[in-house]
């Protein structure tokens, strides 16, 4: 059975890894390396997860599968959605991230994330949850598809110097 849970201080260094293995094992092979290091000491250091964690304006929920087992997948939610101007919606929140162990994909872990997500959005009062998802990752695009989520913009993602097409989706609630 999976668990499902907040995550806590002690947590940073698990989630920066599982955060930067999984974005490795997707897009690794897009950047050049000397775009794609600083990104991910950036985004993905221990530190910096450790001040998201931290920060009251935005939440991660895991899944493991027993207490002191490995980070099975996250997800991170941010309740002011840097999306905001691309949409009539009053109160978006934004999913940032949703990553599986690239080992566990399938398993209905994003899934289980994903119901989590819709269920916080509604508790908050939120009229829509809004997230980017790369322009050639159809796979992602068919997962939040199935959720109800359309596209709404055209953005770009950049990691250094490098910029992504990437495409806004948004699900109205």
């Amino acid at each position: 059975m999976t668990i499902l849970r907040d995550a806590t201080p002690d947590d940073a260094e698990a989630l920066a890894r599982l955060g930067r293995d999984s974005f490795c094992h997707s897009f690794e092979h897009l950047y050049r390396p000397e775009d794609l290091q600083p990104f991910l000491r950036e985004v993905y250091s221990p530190e910096t997860v450790a001040q998201e964690i931290a920060d009251p304006g935005i939440r991660h929920q895991l899944t493991q599968d027993a207490p002191g087992e490995p980070l099975s997948a996250f997800i991170k939610v941010k309740y002011e959605s840097p999306y905001a101007e691309h949409s009539d919606a009053r109160r978006p929140l934004c999913l940032g991230q949703l990553y599986t162990d690239p080992a566990r994909t399938g398993e209905g872990l994003g899934a289980a994330l994903m119901e989590w997500c819709l269920a916080l959005a509604r508790q908050r009062g939120c009229d829509a949850i809004q997230l980017s998802v790369y322009s050639e990752n159809p796979g992602a695009q068919r997962f939040y598809q199935r959720y109800g989520f359309t596209k709404i913009a055209d953005i770009g993602f950049w990691v250094g110097e490098q910029r992504d097409a990437e495409f806004l989706y948004e699900l109205r609630l």
